[in-house]
């Protein structure tokens, strides 16, 4: 497996222009400014840049809460060569997580983990450092955009478990944000 990223940071700006993800909107924003924030907080997190772009693509093919923009699954191909394998497949998992399913991966715990793509409906076996990677996008994620989006109580105990289980930064973070609940 390569994880060579070929594209330039401004060819993946470009793409997303090209795509027009700035006209599509996403929590009182865009999409694509979304896109790039979740990129943002994975650097500030300290994650690698593989790690990050699969934060910049992370719902690409759109996601159980999120259709307003979607790439079919068919330009995988073309993504992977944009990002990198591994970033694309990360991202790809976090697009195509049934979220119950997940969630019950993520409280069974174990060194292999096991879900359905909700995008194309075939069995998915990650290991637990790719499951950790994949916690880690969609924590991240959510935690950028959950102060706009209100949904609070939203799979929060799920987050607080993918919080517990990165350790101290994540958890932090975490309550970082949920606090701004209460100040609402």
């Amino acid at each position: 497996m390569t994880n060579e990223m070929s594209a330039s940071f401004q060819e993946l700006v470009d793409y997303f222009h090209a795509l027009a993800t700035e006209d599509v909107t996403h929590t009182e924003g865009t999409y694509m400014g979304h896109c790039f924030t979740v990129y943002r907080d994975m650097k500030k997190w300290g994650f690698d840049e593989e790690l990050a772009r699969a934060g910049l693509f992370h719902s690409i093919y759109g996601t159980g809460l999120f259709q307003r923009f979607k790439l079919p699954v068919e330009k995988r191909q073309e993504v992977r060569e944009l990002i990198g394998e591994r970033a694309e497949r990360l991202a790809y998992l976090n697009c195509a997580i049934i979220y119950d399913e997940f969630d019950e991966e993520l409280a069974r715990g174990g060194e292999t983990f096991r879900m359905t793509s909700r995008l194309t409906g075939e069995p998915i076996e990650l290991n637990k450092p790719e499951f950790e990677d994949l916690l880690r996008v969609h924590l991240v994620d959510r935690l950028e955009q959950i102060p706009r989006s209100k949904a609070w109580d939203w799979r929060r105990d799920a987050f607080r478990e993918i919080a517990e289980r990165l350790g101290p930064q994540a958890v932090v973070e975490f309550e970082r944000v949920y606090a701004l609940e209460a100040a609402g």
